[in-house]
């Protein structure tokens, strides 16, 4: 088990931030860390990177106690918080050589480690631009380029993707992708959930300082799911198709949304032909047919209350 919590509580005064937190991420997962503002997502990223202390409760990483045992810990991390750090009057390569001594890293083997890490981030071709000449998408990948130096075998990533254009997301996911891929742990937090679908094997779904999912991708879809959903657009007279349709048998309702018709139909309906013979026999044409896929955001939506602190 490569992270481990056991009721791990974290106040602020008289706010909860974290309560009772159980959390496991296996060797090898890349576990993705979801919920709204002031969930609690930070807080627990901070206490596993040994930056914070718990109030009680217990966290574990690779084995070792938080609080007891971080300088165990931290050379077996790699962090990257939601905003990069300072240093801007340095280059690239000059950032990096920096942090490689502070892991001790020297000589020739800190100039072929930075090279690395360079050419796995893409970030070669500007190893000799200041670090504030930089876009955010660059610093972004500067900023794990650097937590790779020590080759850490977990990943903390505190939102990865905030602020970023589409093009510079899509370069951080699929960087994220193959450092899975080298075998490495990942834990990454995001609000950009459809992203954390594609990327990760397992995700927490975070509320009020509470777990209130855990498990595979698969599994939230699953439970998000709520009978079977299908959307109807049609170029004639809405409300006419949406009355058609709303007294048959396998309807249990048809409501207007966006200028189509939201079908709630009985459990395990999976046949909808029924709905062309009805919208045909009414002389009404058909544009589109589909059945609602429940993603990562309509489970988040429907696994949470919407509370915040």
């Amino acid at each position: 088990m490569i992270v481990q919590t056991i009721n791990l509580t974290k106040k602020y005064g008289k706010l909860v931030a974290l309560d009772h937190l159980q959390l496991n991420i296996e060797e090898g997962e890349c576990f993705g860390y979801i919920g709204p503002n002031g969930a609690g997502k930070t807080t627990t990223i901070r206490i596993l990177a040994t930056l914070l202390q718990p109030t009680f409760g217990e966290a574990r990483v690779c084995g070792h106690v938080v609080g007891y045992q971080s300088r165990l810990i931290r050379p077996l991390i790699g962090y990257v918080p939601d905003f990069f750090g300072a240093y801007e009057d340095m280059t690239a390569q000059e950032y990096l050589e920096f942090f490689a001594a502070a892991y001790d890293i020297h000589g020739q083997k800190r100039q072929r480690i930075v090279g690395d890490v360079l050419e796995l981030t893409d970030l070669t071709y500007k190893r000799d631009a200041l670090v504030d000449t930089l876009s955010r998408g660059m610093q972004q990948r500067l900023s794990i380029a650097r937590v790779l130096l020590h080759d850490p075998k977990l990943l903390l990533l505190d939102e990865p993707a905030s602020g970023l254009d589409p093009r510079a997301r899509i370069e951080i996911r699929e960087l994220l992708k193959e450092l899975h891929r080298m075998g490495k742990t990942i834990l990454i937090s995001s609000h950009i959930l459809p992203e954390l679908a594609d990327l990760c094997t397992s995700i927490g779904i975070l509320e009020r300082g509470k777990m209130v999912f855990h498990g595979p991708v698969r599994e939230a879809l699953r439970r998000a799911r709520t009978g079977t959903v299908v959307h109807v657009i049609t170029p004639d007279d809405t409300e006419k198709a949406r009355a058609a349709l709303a007294g048959l048998d396998n309807v249990e309702s048809a409501t207007l949304r966006d200028g189509m018709i939201v079908l709630n139909l009985a459990e395990e309906t999976n046949d909808f032909s029924f709905i062309v013979e009805r919208l045909l026999a009414e002389r009404i044409r058909i544009s589109e047919i589909k059945r609602e896929e429940v993603n990562l955001e309509t489970a988040f939506m429907r696994l949470t209350k919407g509370m915040v602190q």
